[in-house]
């Protein structure tokens, strides 16, 4: 048990990216590791040519690495949007003009796990008006996920850094996952348990695992207080994913952390070289 008996994966939208984005999966194999995950890398646009999607596919698999997470276009992100699937209007559209461009992307490189970030609350607009956006857009990338052989993530953030996002506590990410798969019939709606953003909000971890290991599709950690690297904090995080594994959950751990003052590539000392290659 322990770090050497997880799958991890390093999320190249907090680390390394202090490079440019198609030099990260190469720097992310140079560092060990041989499986990568993504937030919507083209912020700016739901539709980047085809010609950029094109790049990115060649340098994730000139460096090796696999693609096993990526977001759905999320808005300004980082920045001040934490997704477009609940925002009425343009961000909405946005998202379902995303949606199929992004599920061809996954299958073209063999990427099965797809995340659409809720949005935030829009002032001025009826919450659960916003909620029956969300869930007619998340059906539809649920099926577009299906189509390609992927889930379909829903992600709990935390209240401090994330005010205006209504997923807050594991529970509301369930209710969505569950309203989702009822709606389409597929059950490929997973929840993405994030222990930091978990953590934030003050949350049992073990008793969310204990309750919701077998409906998660997706883990992600990063140290509290900080989002630092495992060790830079104070949660247990290596026992957090033996509870994890014991509980049934088998699939990846996303390093969403940030490496702090030192480059990305010095911040992997708390984790063995052998075990940072996916086997």
């Amino acid at each position: 048990m322990g770090y050497p008996d997880q799958r991890f994966d390093v999320n190249l939208s907090i680390l390394f990216t202090e490079l440019p984005l198609l030099e990260r999966p190469a720097a992310a194999a140079a560092a060990g590791f041989t499986a990568v995950e993504l937030w919507w890398p083209w912020i700016e646009t739901p539709t980047p040519p085809q010609a950029e999607l094109d790049a990115l596919k060649k340098a994730l698999d000139d460096a090796g690495t696999q693609l096993v997470g990526l977001n759905f276009y999320a808005g300004q992100l980082p920045g001040p949007d934490r997704g477009a699937l609940s925002v009425p209007g343009a961000e909405s559209d946005r998202f379902r003009a995303n949606i199929e461009v992004a599920a061809d992307f996954a299958a073209s490189v063999g990427c099965t796990a797809l995340n659409a970030l809720y949005g935030n609350r829009v002032e001025g607009a009826d919450p659960q008006v916003q909620d029956a956006l969300a869930l007619e857009n998340l059906v539809l990338a649920a099926r577009a996920a299906d189509r390609v052989g992927a889930i379909l993530l829903v992600e709990t953030l935390n209240k401090p850094e994330s005010p205006l996002y209504p997923l807050v506590g594991a529970p509301a990410a369930i209710e969505v996952v569950d309203k989702v798969n009822a709606a389409t019939g597929l059950g490929n709606a997973k929840f993405l348990l994030d222990l930091y953003h978990l953590s934030m909000n003050g949350e049992d971890l073990s008793q969310v695992i204990k309750a919701y290991a077998a409906k998660t599709g997706h883990v992600q950690i990063a140290d509290n207080p900080g989002r630092g690297a495992p060790g830079t904090g104070s949660l247990p995080l290596e026992r957090l994913l033996d509870e994890l594994k014991d509980a049934g959950y088998a699939g990846w751990v996303g390093l969403e952390y940030k490496p702090g003052d030192r480059p990305s590539a010095e911040s992997f000392d708390w984790l063995p070289a052998s075990a940072r290659a996916a086997g």
